[in-house]
């Protein structure tokens, strides 16, 4: 989530901690950095002393700003310069933000609907943080971590200050339980990405069983671009899949295509293994533990239908 482009670099996975929460209706969902991100932000005007940053945002955090900061953040200083570096846009998301804490219940809808299909899914705490634009999501042992600025697009969205990666990333508010569901198959899956094969699947499984639970995922423009091209880019990938280069495919864009392609090829891989199977509880538990990614392939039949 990612974007995932954004998306995004997953760490890994459950297991320690507070990681062995097995009902969804008891999940936490901690949204306390996004009010302390606005405190800071509103003090700290107009130049954003990263002192300010430090003392009333990172030091109060909670373990997802701990989690968060080392490889995002990074630190006051960096998160002073990019909040500085893009004033218009930080200072238009306040109201998408702020509407995250009345999405807890479409959040644990989600993951209900991921008990019911994978019963020894963990459900860990789910914290909403403001980084400096570089992740939508991630996991960690601590628990689901969402960059919350990542999600404040809207039709009146000043864009002057956003590169191309950014306008094609960022997206509204409304795509928070899809992303956290995104997250949350992560934090289920039991192997990493490899081969170009393995780190598609991984994200593009997580795509799929999203769209299970949630009734969508975050990545539709990149289906809508991919879908009328199946069978050119299933042979292009074909002879790649083996590679560990990820360039044009994963967390990257070749020139004229969208960013994260990969998501789109290891999803519909995946959704070719779950419509063959008879029992899909035992597709789900197959999906989320990947042991061999050659055989998964073959017995998803996918690629028989271009033959």
């Amino acid at each position: 989530m990612k974007f995932h482009s954004i998306l995004i670099a997953c760490t890994l996975i459950a297991g320690v901690t507070h990681a062995q929460n097995r009902d969804p209706l008891k999940t936490e969902i901690i949204t306390s950095d996004i009010d302390n991100f606005w405190i800071a932000f509103e003090t700290a005007k107009p130049d954003f002393n990263p002192e300010v940053f430090q003392t009333l945002y990172l030091d109060k955090g909670s373990n997802g700003i701990k989690g968060f900061t080392p490889g995002r953040i990074r630190n006051a200083e960096n998160l002073a310069k990019r909040v500085k570096g893009r004033i218009k846009y930080y200072s238009s998301i306040k109201p998408s933000t702020d509407k995250i804490p009345g999405m807890k219940d479409d959040i644990r809808k989600s993951l209900v609907k991921l008990k019911e299909l994978y019963p020894e899914a963990i459900f860990p705490p789910v914290y909403f943080v403001i980084g400096t634009m570089s992740s939508g999501g991630t996991s960690s042992d601590d628990g689901l971590i969402i960059g919350a600025e990542m999600y404040g697009m809207t039709p009146e969205t000043p864009k002057d200050e956003l590169n191309e990666w950014l306008l094609s990333v960022l997206k509204p508010v409304e795509e928070v339980p899809h992303i956290v569901a995104h997250e949350l198959i992560h934090f289920q899956q039991t192997y990493d990405g490899g081969t170009l094969l393995q780190a598609c699947l991984k994200e593009g499984s997580a795509d799929f069983i999203t769209e299970l639970i949630s009734g969508k995922h975050i990545n539709g423009h990149v289906h809508d671009f991919a879908n009328p091209k199946e069978k050119e880019l299933w042979l292009e990938f074909k002879e790649k899949m083996f590679e560990k280069n990820y360039d044009g495919w994963l967390y990257s864009a070749a020139p004229g295509r969208p960013n994260d392609l990969g998501y789109w090829m290891g999803y519909k891989i995946t959704k070719a293994y779950y419509e063959k199977a008879n029992d899909k509880k035992q597709a789900i538990r197959d999906i989320l533990t990947i042991k061999d990614e050659k055989r998964f392939l073959k017995e998803s039949g996918y690629e028989e239908k271009f033959k």
